[in-house]
């Protein structure tokens, strides 16, 4: 019997392999900066020029909800990791930011996406970035190693989030800083969606609520916690995702309506 880990890590493969030959694998249209008139309104126009310098490739391969790049305040000469890397937009945008002082980590448990990444890094010929394979309940760094730590729609991916955020605080430097993008809900979504093991995939069904995020993060040891919403899905947007892949469409994209949003998540490790 297939797990979550065992879907993601075939989503994610498919996603890479797609990417790698020029295509995408979101709802058989081109979901990336390079056509942000996508059908998938979670992924879809979340970038900007700064994007478009980056291979094509790395572009395609982005399944993420929001850009954390642009919000996470990167310094030059940090130390930055990326949970969940994927094809590596956000590493070397990051890589970028905090300059060849800098370091930018990647971490993925998905092969294929870190081959693609590393393909796009040798494109964009940046030296400052490292791809290490793990998984983000589990990071291969030393304590207090880390500046700040992104991430773009992968920590609601997880089985384990008291794990990840955990570990998180664990490499985070006294003071570093967690800023991430992710689906988050405001209220309880449909049992169905819920169950479904592709909508996990897609970054639906393991969303955590709102409240429940800011817990967990305390929990960890974080401070300073917000949640700022960065896009709101309507009707419209919950049946184009739910439409292939669960009955009685309508109304349970009338509950999952409001409910849904991608938030960016910031917190502190207490210096």
């Amino acid at each position: 019997m297939q797990t979550n880990e065992d879907v993601i890590r075939s989503k994610y493969g498919a996603a890479a392999k797609e990417a790698a030959a020029g295509r995408t694998a979101s709802c058989g249209c081109d979901c990336s900066p390079v056509n942000p008139g996508c059908c998938d309104p979670i992924t879809s126009n979340l970038y900007g020029e700064e994007a478009s310098t980056l291979p094509e490739a790395a572009q395609r391969a982005s399944l993420g909800c929001g850009n954390p790049v642009l919000l996470a305040d990167l310094q030059p000469g940090e130390a930055v990791l990326d949970l969940g890397s994927g094809g590596g937009i956000d590493v070397l945008l990051s890589a970028k930011r905090v300059g060849p002082g800098g370091k930018a980590y990647g971490l993925d448990m998905t092969d294929e996406m870190l081959d693609l990444a590393r393909a796009n890094q040798r494109a964009a010929g940046v030296e400052n970035v490292e791809f290490l394979r793990g998984t983000i309940e589990k990071i291969p760094l030393p304590d207090a190693s880390i500046d700040t730590i992104i991430s773009n729609c992968v920590i609601n991916l997880s089985g384990d989030k008291h794990s990840v955020l955990a570990e998180a605080f664990r490499v985070l430097r006294p003071g570093g800083r967690l800023a991430v993008s992710d689906i988050v809900t405001r209220g309880a979504l449909p049992e169905p969606v819920r169950q479904s093991m592709e909508l996990w995939a897609g970054c639906v069904a393991g969303a955590l609520d709102e409240a429940e995020y800011r817990r967990l993060l305390a929990d960890a040891g974080f401070r300073d916690i917000s949640i700022e919403v960065t896009r709101e899905y309507s009707f419209d947007d919950a049946r184009s995702v739910l439409e292939p892949l669960v009955e009685d469409v309508d109304r349970l994209a009338k509950e999952v309506a409001g409910r849904l949003i991608s938030g960016f998540i910031r917190a502190k490790k207490p210096a």
